[in-house]
């Protein structure tokens, strides 16, 4: 799950899909990891307004510091999936350096999924308040879910 900072959405879409996982009893046969485009939030632990609407839907097991796509992850994972257009562009361009043998992963919008047929997830860094993330959840919950029912056992 990617975001540009990796405080806001990709965590909540990360903790979603652990949330889904364990709920499924497929924690052993799924893996899931967020991180940035970009280092700016490196370390740090996710927006208090993304924790907290975690919390408010029910995950409190949650925990996290922020990291940046590597190129062993396209390596590591299946897909890797972006929250806009603007880090899809990223993830391909970084995508493109990496030797197509060291490179299993699709690159795809988690928003590609959602049933409502909302695609991109915004970025609610700079909302005054929390109605972005709680959009962002949602999103992310009904995305996961339907990825879950195409592909999880």
């Amino acid at each position: 799950m990617i975001c540009l900072g990796n405080i806001c959405r990709s965590p909540i879409a990360e903790a979603v899909f652990a949330n889904e996982m364990s709920k499924r009893g497929l924690k052993n046969q799924w893996e899931v990891e967020s991180a940035a485009i970009i280092n700016y939030h490196t370390g740090k632990v996710p927006d208090h307004r993304a924790l907290a609407t975690l919390k408010d839907n029910g995950i409190t097991n949650y925990s996290h510091r922020a990291r940046q796509i590597t190129k062993e992850d396209f390596n590591q994972f299946d897909w890797i999936f972006g929250m806009d257009n603007d880090n899809i562009q990223d993830l391909n361009g970084l995508k493109s350096t990496i030797k197509p043998m060291e490179c299993r992963a699709k690159v795809e919008l988690l928003g590609s999924y959602d049933p409502s047929g909302e695609v991109i997830i915004r970025d609610p860094y700079y909302d005054a308040g929390s109605a972005g993330f709680q959009k962002a959840y949602e999103q992310c919950l009904r995305s996961v879910t339907a990825f879950l029912n195409k592909y999880a056992n």
